[in-house]
């Protein structure tokens, strides 16, 4: 299967997920706005996502991925079923301490990590710890998820681990289509959305777990026990975790600064939710699919090959996501008033939200080649140059943050977040320049500045055409003819930038034969693939 083809799987389910993820908040919006029940469910939320990038996600793909490919090498699908049952019991167990801590901590980790703003409005404040009570155990479902998705990958089964997601998002929508069927108060809704948290990490699980037994490896439960294979992992781990969750991160933080202000925190949600699309699209797409490539590869000795994936890699992620950058710019205003200004959303804090959807935008590309350059350093096992990169980025992302909320509130949470995510980027790719692990193209540098100049030519057409559609586009146009109008610029834009890139060869045709055609090295089970 193809580099681009494997993108596609994964980014294809992606897509679905976001899709119904933009669904699932503007019935949030419809439903809570940025009240105070709204700030209080993204509140408590963020924690337990905070722990799935840091020990999921993170941990797993950067750690996980390259091990379990090394066991399969080594011992067949015999060893890397006994390691996997090895981490299984392991990290259940630990999972099992943490959560029941947490659950009795919870009030003190609202006041001192997750909302220290809320602490003088106690109503908002209890809300919150309870909330955060019943959602907390998603964590534990979502590492395991984790563990079953990066054997998966490594199995060549890449669409069950993609659209797992999914499933959040439609059990959420049901619980908000239900509150407002219903006629819910936004305190009942919240409640809904926290339950509905709680049983789709459940049915993730469950899925992902049945996904697993069908690519043919049927895991048990072992007694924990420190072996060298789980002493390795977690010395990886360790520093991965936070590499991979450096945008979830710099939003904790933001989150802790954004609670002195009231509607804040829904504010960035409803903001981060649409730069998320292109950003999993894309993003998430070449880093799950890209780490086992580059891993095997590497444990092969095709050193040529690794380089070869890598600059493709870029090529793909920079061809995407320059254009997206740019209409986000551009367009930020009508995009937000279409997707959430109705009910309790009003024109206001579409401007709020609109103004911070912008400044992620401009960092859009940061963000998602992070992605691509952190495989770089996880498929050669080393997980500390990332970390220390990382670490430097979010007291970089501290300091603006703190500096810039007094004086442009969301905006300055998201200029912190831009900032600290081209940062990370710009290091993690100048030390694998340094080093030798990316041997640099010329032909992709020229690519990339007509890849930009395309861009720019796309945000002034597009700029243009937004004034031409502004009836239409405006809040007091019925709904279906704002869709049509923003999909027609949203059209218009594309064909603007894929005709001047390759009109002027930021792209080519055998650019895209290339990616096309490039076969990696098959697994046994990849036929079987999904």
């Amino acid at each position: 299967m193809s580099l681009v083809k494997k993108f596609a799987t994964v980014g294809g389910a992606t897509l679905g997920s976001r899709v119904l993820g933009f669904a699932r908040e503007t019935l949030m919006a419809a439903a809570l706005g940025t009240g105070p029940m709204a700030d209080a469910f993204y509140a408590a939320f963020r924690f337990p996502n905070l722990f799935r990038r840091l020990f999921a996600e993170g941990a797993f793909n950067a750690a996980f991925v390259p091990l379990f490919a090394k066991e399969i090498e080594a011992g067949g699908i015999d060893g890397a079923k006994r390691f996997s049952e090895e981490v299984f019991g392991v990290l259940f167990t630990v999972l099992l301490m943490l959560t029941i801590a947490m659950e009795l901590l919870m009030p003190l980790i609202v006041a001192w990590i997750i909302a220290p703003g809320f602490v003088g409005d106690a109503e908002k404040f209890d809300v919150t710890v309870k909330l955060a009570v019943v959602m907390f155990p998603y964590l534990m479902c979502m590492s395991l998820t984790a563990m079953l998705s990066g054997m998966l990958n490594s199995l060549h089964h890449y669409f069950a681990a993609a659209v797992a997601p999914v499933f959040l998002n439609v059990v959420l929508i049901g619980a908000l289509g239900y509150g407002l069927w219903q006629g819910a108060s936004p305190l009942e809704t919240a409640w809904y959305l926290s339950w509905g948290v709680l049983a789709a990490g459940l049915l993730q699980m469950a899925v992902l777990y049945a996904g697993v037994r069908h690519a043919g490896m049927k895991i048990g439960f072992r007694r924990p026990r420190m072996t060298p294979n789980v002493k390795r992992l977690l010395w990886l781990a360790l520093p991965a975790a936070v590499t991979g969750g450096i945008t979830q991160i710099n939003q904790i933080i933001g989150q802790m600064i954004a609670s002195t202000k009231d509607g804040a925190i829904a504010a960035l949600q409803y903001a981060d939710r649409v730069y998320q699309l292109p950003l999993g699209v894309v993003g998430i797409a070449v880093g799950v699919v890209l780490l086992p490539e580059l891993a095997r590869a590497l444990k092969g000795g095709q050193e040529r090959e690794a380089g070869n994936l890598q600059n493709r890699s870029m090529e793909f992620v920079l061809f995407l996501t320059l254009p997206a950058a740019g209409a986000l710019w551009v367009i930020s205003d009508e995009i937000v008033r279409v997707l959430y200004e109705r009910g309790a959303f009003s024109p206001e804090t579409t401007s709020i939200v609109a103004g911070t959807l912008a400044i992620y935008g401009l960092g859009l590309p940061g963000f998602v080649m992070i992605k691509a350059l952190n495989p770089g350093f996880f498929a050669r096992e080393d997980t500390k140059t990332p970390m220390r990169i990382t670490l430097l980025s979010v007291v970089v992302n501290c300091i603006l943050a703190v500096s810039l909320f007094p004086l442009f509130h969301e905006r300055g949470i998201a200029t912190a977040e831009a900032v600290s995510g081209w940062l990370t980027a710009l290091l993690l790719f100048v030390t694998l320049v340094r080093r030798g692990h990316w041997p640099l193209e010329k032909a992709l540098l020229w690519r990339v500045a007509r890849l930009l100049a395309a861009t720019v030519i796309m945000a002034v057409a597009l700029d243009y055409a937004s004034g031409y559609f502004a009836d239409r586009l405006a809040s007091t146009a019925p709904p279906y003819e704002q869709l049509v109008a923003l999909g027609l610029l949203i059209a218009l834009a594309m064909l603007v930038y894929f005709s001047v890139a390759f009109l002027i060869g930021g792209a080519d045709l055998g650019m895209i034969r290339r990616n096309l055609k490039r076969k990696g090295k098959a697994a046994p089970s990849e036929e079987s693939a999904e």
